[in-house]
């Protein structure tokens, strides 16, 4: 496994990063939680530790409706195993969706961010996770009703109290971001370290606002979804996978063309999709991990081959070539 920095921060993380949305998310149908069991997940973030992925991403509402907390009640039960476990891991969760769990709230039971519900929420995820602190407390989006003076007071507070180490955000513009850090640098505080974003092959409209902001600030870039809902794992020269997501297939639709020229360019290369996906942020100097959500160990174990991969520049031609970045616009250029 390789490591990089967190932003401009001192801290180092994996270059990949254990996704946990699957952990305890309800399955209807078959009436159990989760597309993947707690001994399975389990299994995984010890797979992740084992392979050298010591950064781990999940947030309070991970687990499905109705059953929010699930992923990180799960984790904090593996965490209560011992054995290094918490030491080792760098741990992000998220606040500011709306957590049905929270029937006291009243009112304030709604998506978005005020220091009264950070607080609460701050708690509430340290209690599931069996923790005393957070190394990464990300918000999930923006929130347009509070403003950066009552943000910063309750994060700086988290901080102050060694409750946080670290704050991110996740889904902002790159105008947020900028105002984020001009607002925490009047008040001398670190203010943003990290932004998650939804980018890939098939998404590449952050390169026009969201990454250049990002370089230039200092604030590290992971990515939610960095195989486009699965279907940049999938070898379009095979029968489709009966387990592609309904997502998946509908951008299917309209891509089919690009997704067979890609799968082409894998076997080219002797290479995975997935892992050429992966590897292509990775070559971004903004990104610092993707955030994979592997549905088993093996797929977790395949996943690490992406860290090893080097494009060389006829590569990356060729994917610029089927999927076309924003004019004008070219990330992979180092200053």
């Amino acid at each position: 496994m390789e490591y990089t920095y967190l932003g401009r921060t001192g801290m180092r993380v994996s270059r990949l990063c254990l996704g946990t949305a699957a952990f305890g998310g309800y399955v209807a149908k078959q009436g159990e939680y989760g597309s993947l069991s707690e001994k399975e997940a389990f299994r995984m973030m010890d797979a992740a530790l084992d392979a050298g992925i010591n950064f781990f991403d999940t947030a309070n509402v991970y687990g499905g409706v109705g059953h929010r907390g699930t992923a990180e009640e799960m984790i904090g039960r593996w965490f209560a195993q011992g054995g290094g476990r918490r030491e080792r891991v760098v741990l992000g969760t998220k606040v500011g969706r709306v957590f049905e769990l929270d029937e006291l709230d009243g009112p304030n039971k709604t998506q978005g961010l005020s220091l009264y519900k950070i607080r609460r929420h701050v708690e509430a995820s340290l209690r599931r996770l069996q923790t005393d602190h957070i190394e990464l407390y990300q918000m999930h989006h923006v929130d347009r009703h509070t403003g950066w003076d009552e943000l910063w007071e309750a994060f700086e507070g988290l901080v102050r109290h060694g409750k946080v180490d670290y704050i991110g955000s996740c889904n902002f513009a790159g105008v947020d971001l900028h105002k984020a850090q001009a607002e925490a640098k009047e008040r001398r505080f670190m203010g943003l370290v990290s932004e998650q974003q939804g980018y890939n092959l098939l998404n590449r409209f952050p390169e026009t606002d969201v990454l250049p902001a990002a370089r230039e600030l200092g604030i590290g870039i992971t990515i939610w979804s960095p195989l486009a809902r699965g279907l940049l794992a999938v070898d379009m020269t095979q029968p489709l996978p009966p387990t592609l997501t309904e997502d998946a297939q509908m951008l299917l639709e309209n891509r089919r063309a690009q997704m067979e020229q890609f799968s082409l360019l894998c076997r080219d290369l002797g290479e995975k999709e997935a892992n050429v996906a992966l590897a292509w942020q990775l070559a971004n100097p903004a990104v610092v991990s993707p955030v994979i959500g592997p549905s088993t160990v093996e797929e977790l174990e395949d996943s690490l081959r992406a860290v090893e991969i080097r494009l060389d520049e006829s590569t990356m031609k060729r994917l610029d070539d089927i999927f076309p970045p924003p004019k004008e616009v070219s990330m992979f250029k180092k200053s």
